[in-house]
């Protein structure tokens, strides 16, 4: 006999509602059409920016502004017995400051995170692991802003 019982699943989310249980996201929506990301001064910045406006919007009636900065660090993590790098790591943080469109800070953060990628094959196919690494990672880091900006608000 199966302990699951869907009577008591209902009822739990009943519970949940009741007690105003709302997902970060629901809220959220409110702030679709209404963040100005700051400009990108850089090729990963650039990435960075249309990730959150993706998840943001473009600004229609912007009530609020996301400035980001993003510093990359990359380092060999696998070598070989003959020295040669075959596996990096890239390491990346982006400082944000989210304000009300007049200037009131509401926060400012700092996120971090890192991904690989192989070097091993031709230089072509390294690049463009590389390239794919950067971009996977300022996805990582606009879903952290997001989710923070989000449980700002709410």
């Amino acid at each position: 006999m199966s302990s699951f019982d869907r009577r008591s699943l209902l009822l739990a989310l009943a519970a949940l509602s009741a007690c105003g249980f709302t997902p970060v996201y629901g809220p959220a929506s409110d702030l679709r059409g209404n963040v100005q990301v700051g400009s990108p001064n850089s090729a990963n910045a650039f990435t960075l920016v249309r990730q959150l406006e993706l998840r943001f919007g473009p600004p229609t009636t912007p009530r609020y502004t996301l400035a980001v900065g993003v510093e990359l660090d990359e380092e060999g993590s696998v070598i070989t017995r003959s020295s040669e790098v075959e596996r990096f790591t890239i390491s990346g943080s982006a400082n944000f400051t989210f304000a009300t469109a007049d200037g009131e800070l509401i926060l400012r953060g700092m996120t971090r995170s890192s991904t690989s990628y192989s070097a091993s094959g031709t230089p072509i196919s390294a690049r463009a692991a590389r390239d794919d690494a950067q971009e996977r990672l300022m996805i990582i880091l606009a879903d952290q802003i997001t989710a923070r900006v989000a449980a700002s608000t709410v």
